[in-house]
């Protein structure tokens, strides 16, 4: 009972955690790339501001204030040693000349505050507590009376010291200056960097919007593939999903147009043999049985087509890929054909352990399609294989009378039958399949005088 209690606390605690964080963070996808760069980009600059403040900047403060208290501070002893008003002058013009400060001893004053006012940074902090280690008496230091100037008050016993400095001689920089420079160059590089995650976002809003528009039956232009090389792989990977779903869908249309045309004809063959059977009478079954025999080939030539309109249609998607080794799949091929009479054999595989990632059965039955429509024109078949860079290349070679250039391309068609009696499916379903691996099927003239029917696979 303790587990579950704290499974449901731990389970309370992330729901409680993801509902503040969908409220905190911002919804869109460019919002959250900013927010990505922008916090790095704030704790970097706040770092090197730390650093800088920490370390260089007060350490420089610290030296600079200790030597103007020290300075001070000799300046009140040699007041002290030569107390005679002619020596005060001097020793106070000497050293503010020397020291690049003007000293002026008020005599019989006494001083009404004591510490500093408080200015940003450490140079304040660090001068007060100089002159308190250096210098005995009471000090006053006015950060604000003096334009860029520092007015360090000393009580001394004779009256009050009044050292006036330029702050340039305590002050390294102003503290501010280097803040807006952080500020600034952080804000710079943050518009560049929205900029540039703006054009990202935009290419993948185009390919979203493209995509929302495909799904609802609007066909769109492809999309041109711009941004970065994750979103321009996604934007052509789209266009060719694009392009094999309109196939698709223009591939089912045409069976099903070509299923109403091409069945048609024996169905009204049936109706006129059923029409010419004789109503009344004695009829013989003899005299039937041709009649019969033409209504059943009508009917073996309907579950022919019927059939290979299914095979079309049902496609080959639900089976798992594996590792398919080329020669297998060849000699299987060439023991096929040599059953049926054929004249075929293996040429060159290149290497000799080739093999391919894909789907066994509808791959075998791309091969079967293409070595059955091979032995209808030739009576030589030839099948090879070689490793290109990225791709395997499966060839099938016959000494047939060729395809036409012209017909090259419309042989893959659906209906395009060569042959008398044929549904003009099988190469159909051959490229089909084929793009469905991410491949392609084609047609060219054969070393073996007849034609070459070329399968790319991905390797």
């Amino acid at each position: 009972m303790g587990t579950d209690s704290v499974s449901e606390a731990t389970t309370g605690w992330r729901r409680w955690r993801a509902r503040v964080a969908r409220r905190i963070l911002p919804r869109s996808l460019l919002g959250r790339m900013l927010l990505i760069g922008f916090i790095p980009l704030l704790a970097t600059q706040a770092i090197s501001l730390e650093l800088f403040y920490g370390n260089y900047l007060q350490i420089v403060s610290r030296r600079l204030s200790g030597d103007m208290a020290t300075t001070i501070s000799m300046t009140l002893d040699m007041l002290e040693r030569y107390p005679s008003a002619t020596d005060r002058k001097w020793i106070l013009e000497d050293a503010g000349r020397r020291a690049g400060l003007v000293m002026t001893l008020r005599e019989g004053e006494s001083l009404q505050r004591r510490g500093s006012n408080h200015v940003l940074g450490p140079i304040d902090e660090d001068l007060a507590r100089d002159l308190q280690a250096s210098v005995r008496w009471p000090t006053f230091v006015d950060w604000k009376k003096a334009h860029r100037r520092v007015v360090i008050l000393v009580q001394t016993p004779i009256g009050v010291l009044q050292v006036v400095a330029l702050r340039k001689r305590l002050d390294v920089a102003p503290v501010w200056l280097f803040v807006a420079w952080a500020s600034g160059s952080a804000l710079l590089l943050f518009l560049i960097a929205a900029l540039f995650m703006r054009n990202q976002v935009r290419a993948i809003r185009r390919l979203a919007r493209a995509a929302e528009l495909f799904g609802l039956g609007r066909d769109t232009v492809p999309i041109v593939p711009e941004g970065a090389q994750e979103i321009r792989k996604a934007a052509i990977a789209f266009n060719r999903m694009r392009d094999r779903i309109n196939r698709f869908v223009e591939q089912r249309t045409t069976v099903l147009a070509g299923v109403s045309h091409d069945l048609r004809t024996p169905l009204t063959r049936l109706r006129l043999s059923l029409a010419m059977f004789p109503r009344t009478g004695m009829v013989r079954a003899e005299d039937l049985q041709p009649d019969i025999t033409d209504m059943i080939g009508d009917i073996v030539e309907m579950e022919h087509m019927i059939e290979g309109y299914l095979s079309f249609a049902r496609g080959e998607g639900a089976e798992t890929p594996s590792v398919i080794r080329v020669e297998d799949l060849f000699e299987e091929s060439v023991a096929a054909l040599r059953r049926v009479g054929a004249q075929a054999s293996i040429g060159f595989v290149t290497p000799p352990e080739l093999s391919i990632m894909g789907r066994s059965n509808a791959l075998r039955r791309v091969l079967n399609n293409v070595v059955e429509n091979a032995r209808h024109h030739a009576t030589r078949i030839v099948l090879s294989a070689e490793s290109g860079r990225k791709q395997v290349f499966l060839y099938v070679d016959d000494n047939g009378c060729g395809v036409e250039e012209a017909r090259r391309e419309s042989v893959f068609r659906a209906f395009e039958s060569g042959k008398e009696g044929g549904t003009g499916l099988g190469l159909a379903i051959a490229r089909d399949i084929i793009h469905a691996h991410g491949g392609h099927i084609g047609l060219e003239a054969g070393p073996l005088g007849g034609a070459r029917v070329t399968i790319e696979l991905p390797a």
